[in-house]
C-alpha cells in the first residue's frame, strides 16, 4: 500500500515534538524508512523551511498520508 504513494505528495508525521514533513515519496522500505524528496517541514503546524532530500528512519513515524490531488483520495497508514 505505501508502495501505491511513491512519487506522489505525501505528509509524513512524527512521533515527537508536533513535527512533520511534507514532499515526494521517493522511496519506502520493507522497514518502512522513507526518503522525501522537495521536503518542507512543519513544526506544530507551521513551515519553517524547505529542506530538499530527506530520510526519515522508521522508527521516528507516526503516520504517513497520501496528499490530496485532483480525483484521488487519501491514503493513511498509522504505524
Amino acid at each position: 500500500m505505501l508502495q501505491s504513494l511513491v512519487n506522489q505528495s505525501v505528509t509524513v508525521r512524527l512521533k515527537w515534538g508536533q513535527t512533520a514533513y511534507m514532499g515526494t515519496l521517493v522511496s519506502a522500505d520493507s522497514y518502512m524508512n522513507i526518503q522525501l524528496s522537495s521536503t518542507e517541514e512543519f513544526v506544530d503546524g507551521k513551515s519553517t523551511g524547505s529542506l530538499g532530500q530527506v530520510l526519515i528512519r522508521c522508527n521516528n513515524v507516526l503516520w504517513i498520508s497520501g496528499n490530496r490531488s485532483s480525483g484521488s483520495a487519501d491514503v493513511k497508514m498509522y504505524v
